[in-house]
This record gives C-alpha cells, structure tokens and sequence, in this order.
C-alpha cells in the first residue's frame, strides 16, 4: 500500500467539513482493497486509533501528510453519508441511500458491539431488495444485481483537453473505456439534470 495515497485520501475525508462533498469509494482513498474499508471507516471514526495507524508509516510518507495532526472523527450519520447517501445522490440515484418509501431496501444490519476489531467487518444481516441474503455469516439466498448507468450533463470539449493527457499519463488508450450501453444487462439508466445536488 502506497503510504502517501493512503494518508491523503484519509486527509482529504477528514479535511473537508460537509460529509456530503466527499464520498467513500473503491477508488478513495486510495486505502486498500475494499475488505480494509472497515478499517479505513474505524481510522474516521477514532482518532486515537488513527494516530497509532500513523505511527507505522514511513518517516518520508509522515514528513508528506498532516494525518497525525487531525483531531477530527466522524459520527456513524457521517459514515453513513459517505458511503451510502451522499453518492446516491450525487448519481441521481432516487432509490439508493435511504430508507424511505421507494427505497430499494439494500441494507447491512452489523452487531453494536462486533467480535471482531472492527464494526463494519462482518454483518449480522445483509438484505437486498427487502429479501435476507446473509444472516449471521450465512448466505441465505443469491439475488442478481442490477446495472446503473448514470448519464451526466457535461460539455463535449472536455474530451479534447483529456484525451491528450489521458494518453500521456496511462497505459491503456482513451477509446479502451467507454463501455457501449448494449454490452451492459438490464442497464438502467439515470439522465442528471443540471441542478447540483
């Protein structure tokens, strides 16, 4: 794991005041794989435990980052925005992120006090689209998932400018990743309107 990725992406989540400009992804921070998120998750929450995480880091990774200078800790509302309701939103995703009428009902029930280190490590229930999956670490029926395309308002000029730089800075070519909506099953599909969210 790369010690500055790591250390900025925990600094950029922690940095930022409004838990609903800042999401939680597979691809930030740049932590670890997704099954290290709930100790990604424990380091917001617990700045203590934070700091001891810090101390493991090399000295030049430390000298590049001001993590262990960082009081701040998430609440478990907070997490849940990161996570879950604020891209949902962001993605014009209307029955993603909430538990209102119309939701899908994608929910992950997890033990007030775990077993094991960490909370978010192993859920007690996973339900999906209102149907147990998994109880107690046991899978009790499979559901196929759905694709979501999300189609944002954008101006086309900005290939021009990217494609250049995508093409000086990655291996793979720019053309390598559109995907064609054809290629995609039961794709549904989000047109965003201009207004933020």
């Amino acid at each position: 794991m790369n010690a500055v990725q790591w250390s900025v992406g925990l600094e950029l989540l922690l940095l930022i005041n409004d838990p609903w400009r800042v999401f939680l992804t597979t691809d930030h921070p740049n932590g670890a794989c997704f099954w290290r998120y709930p100790e990604i998750i424990h380091m917001l929450m617990d700045a203590e435990f934070r700091k001891e995480e810090v101390k493991k880091l090399p000295e030049k990774a430390l000298a590049k980052t001001i993590i262990a200078d960082l009081d701040r800790e998430y609440s478990l509302y907070e997490i849940t925005i990161i996570t879950s309701a604020g891209p949902a939103r962001a993605l014009g995703l209307k029955n993603k992120g909430h538990l209102g009428v119309g939701a899908d009902a994608d929910i992950s029930v997890y033990h007030d006090k775990p077993d094991g280190r960490f909370l978010f490590r192993y859920p007690r229930y996973v339900i999906k689209g209102g149907d147990i999956v998994v109880e107690e670490g046991d899978i009790k029926s499979l559901k196929a998932g759905r694709e979501f395309v999300v189609k944002p308002h954008f101006d086309p000029k900005i290939e021009e400018y990217l494609k250049p730089v995508f093409e000086q800075q990655y291996t793979m070519s720019f053309e390598n990743y559109p995907v064609e909506l054809e290629r995609i099953e039961h794709a549904e599909v989000t047109e965003l309107d201009d207004t933020p969210p």
